[in-house]
This record gives structure tokens, C-alpha cells and sequence, in this order.
């Protein structure tokens, strides 16, 4: 199989922090996109979860609290009396 070269645009910072990532995995940036690349063809998707929005520190720390409660039950606190709740929430 022969090799061909392709054009891509990106963000010349994005480029760099790029390099420099693959280069500590002793990868160039033509071999981490090979890699990419082969990987989508094998799996005929993008091999990776593509979301609308990361998340800011702040659901990230709720997220991981409840993920905490979940494996923890006595970490959290249950009501049967709504005034109850409300109480200690105010």
C-alpha cells in the first residue's frame, strides 16, 4: 500500500500541544492520525464518544459525589417528610 500526502487545516496550537503529546508516546503527528484513521475505518465510526459540551468543574464534582453516594449509601441522607427536607435544606 502505498502512502499519499493529504492537506488538513488546524490550529497551529493545536498542532503544537499535539506534537508534543504523540512525541512523549513516541508518536509523530502522521502516525497518530494513521492510527486514527485505521481505527474509524475498523470500527465504520468515530472511534471515540463525540459530545455537545464537556462539563465545568462543578458537574464534575457532582457527578463524582453521586457516583461516591451510589458506592457509599451512608454517605447520603433520605427523607419521608418534604417539610423535613426543606428544613435542613434552608
Amino acid at each position: 500500500m502505498s502512502a499519499v500526502s493529504t492537506n488538513i487545516k488546524i490550529d497551529s496550537q493545536l498542532k503544537q500541544e499535539s506534537q508534543a503529546l504523540f512525541e512523549s508516546l513516541g508518536l509523530n503527528l502522521s502516525t497518530a492520525v494513521n492510527i486514527f484513521l485505521r481505527q474509524a475505518v475498523r470500527e465504520q465510526a468515530i472511534p471515540f464518544r463525540v459530545t455537545a459540551s464537556t462539563p465545568n468543574a462543578e458537574t464534575i464534582e457532582a457527578i463524582q459525589k453521586v457516583q461516591r453516594m451510589k458506592a457509599d449509601p451512608n454517605l447520603s441522607r433520605t427523607y419521608t417528610d418534604v417539610d423535613q427536607m426543606m428544613k435542613e435544606l434552608s
